[in-house]
Protein backbone atom coordinates (compact mmCIF):
# COMPACT_ATOMS: atom_id res chain seq x y z
CA UNK A 1 0.00 0.00 0.00
CA UNK A 2 1.65 3.03 -1.01
CA UNK A 3 1.01 6.73 0.82
CA UNK A 4 -1.75 7.48 -1.38
CA UNK A 5 -3.94 4.89 -0.32
CA UNK A 6 -3.07 4.90 3.30
CA UNK A 7 -4.11 8.81 3.23
CA UNK A 8 -7.41 7.37 1.17
CA UNK A 9 -8.23 4.69 3.45
CA UNK A 10 -7.97 6.95 6.63
CA UNK A 11 -10.48 9.74 4.81
CA UNK A 12 -12.57 7.18 4.17
CA UNK A 13 -12.85 5.89 7.26
CA UNK A 14 -13.29 9.04 9.09
CA UNK A 15 -16.14 9.80 7.15
CA UNK A 16 -18.02 6.63 6.90
CA UNK A 17 -17.78 7.40 11.03
CA UNK A 18 -19.56 10.78 10.64
CA UNK A 19 -22.13 8.46 8.05
CA UNK A 20 -21.55 10.84 5.25
CA UNK A 21 -21.49 9.76 1.81
CA UNK A 22 -18.72 11.03 -0.48
CA UNK A 23 -21.09 13.14 -2.04
CA UNK A 24 -21.82 14.76 1.00
CA UNK A 25 -18.35 15.09 1.79
CA UNK A 26 -17.82 16.45 -1.47
CA UNK A 27 -20.21 19.37 -0.96
CA UNK A 28 -18.98 19.95 2.45
CA UNK A 29 -15.32 19.99 0.84
CA UNK A 30 -16.46 22.27 -2.18
CA UNK A 31 -14.91 19.78 -4.75
CA UNK A 32 -16.16 16.66 -6.74
CA UNK A 33 -17.65 13.51 -6.28
CA UNK A 34 -14.94 12.31 -8.48
CA UNK A 35 -12.35 13.82 -6.67
CA UNK A 36 -13.55 12.56 -3.00
CA UNK A 37 -13.40 9.10 -4.76
CA UNK A 38 -10.08 9.11 -6.13
CA UNK A 39 -8.81 10.86 -2.69
CA UNK A 40 -9.87 7.32 -0.84
CA UNK A 41 -8.80 5.41 -3.48
CA UNK A 42 -5.10 6.98 -3.52
CA UNK A 43 -5.63 7.52 -7.00
CA UNK A 44 -5.85 10.69 -9.57
CA UNK A 45 -3.91 13.90 -10.05
CA UNK A 46 -5.55 15.45 -6.95
CA UNK A 47 -3.76 18.81 -5.32
CA UNK A 48 -2.15 18.74 -1.72
CA UNK A 49 -4.26 21.19 -0.75
CA UNK A 50 -7.44 19.48 -2.11
CA UNK A 51 -6.70 16.63 0.02
CA UNK A 52 -5.87 18.78 3.23
CA UNK A 53 -9.20 20.75 2.74
CA UNK A 54 -11.22 17.23 2.32
CA UNK A 55 -9.01 15.55 5.71
CA UNK A 56 -9.68 19.13 7.58
CA UNK A 57 -13.87 18.52 6.92
CA UNK A 58 -13.37 15.51 8.85
CA UNK A 59 -11.22 16.96 11.53
CA UNK A 60 -8.06 15.18 10.05
CA UNK A 61 -5.09 16.91 9.84
CA UNK A 62 -2.04 15.95 7.31
CA UNK A 63 1.62 15.54 8.36
CA UNK A 64 4.88 15.07 6.87
CA UNK A 65 7.60 12.68 9.30
CA UNK A 66 10.71 11.56 8.29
Amino acid sequence: MNEAERIGGEIRAARRRYRLTQEQLAELAGTSTRTVRDIEHGTGATSVGTVAEVADVLGLTLGVTE
